[in-house]
């Protein structure tokens, strides 16, 4: 069985809907996975629009989340760490946590969230970039599981 991500928000590769996106309450969407890969110890979530205009733009960093965990609820609070000692990085719109899709009038953007499962925990302060979170999962991940939504103006 392959190590999969999804979500009951919507299909994949379907329409976010508004409640998930900064034109609505901008909660984060809930998220389940499956089949992680032997030998995981903890589990880092990155969520990305490839279609900004000024390139990659990061909505979304969670790492340490423990590999007991199958699953992140909708609209987790936007705080640096979380109850189960999952840390919250910095997005681009330079706030922690969750921030949902807000993409200029047009072509709808894509929206790409990937877990990826680590084989140990990470030496990462809460409030980290996606550059300082990719430099410290080198040699850690053990598999990846995605998912993409779309949503546009």
């Amino acid at each position: 069985m392959p190590f999969t991500l999804t979500t009951d928000a919507f299909t994949a590769g379907g329409l976010i809907p508004r409640i998930y996106t900064a034109d609505g309450p901008n909660a984060s969407p809930a998220l389940a996975w499956s089949n992680p890969p032997p030998g995981t110890v903890t589990f880092a979530l990155v969520c990305d629009d490839p279609d900004a205009p000024v390139g990659t733009w990061v909505h979304w960093l969670v790492w340490n989340i423990p590999a007991s965990t199958a699953a992140l609820p909708r609209d987790v609070p936007t705080t640096r760490t979380l109850r189960d000692g999952s840390a919250q990085g910095k997005n681009d719109f330079g706030r922690i946590g969750w921030g949902g899709p807000s993409p200029p009038r047009g072509k709808p953007h894509r929206y790409y969230f990937r877990l990826y499962a680590l084989s140990a925990s990470l030496s990462l302060a809460p409030g980290a970039t996606r550059h300082q979170l990719d430099a410290a999962m080198q040699g850690l991940v053990l598999g990846e599981a995605e998912l993409m939504g779309k949503y546009g103006r």
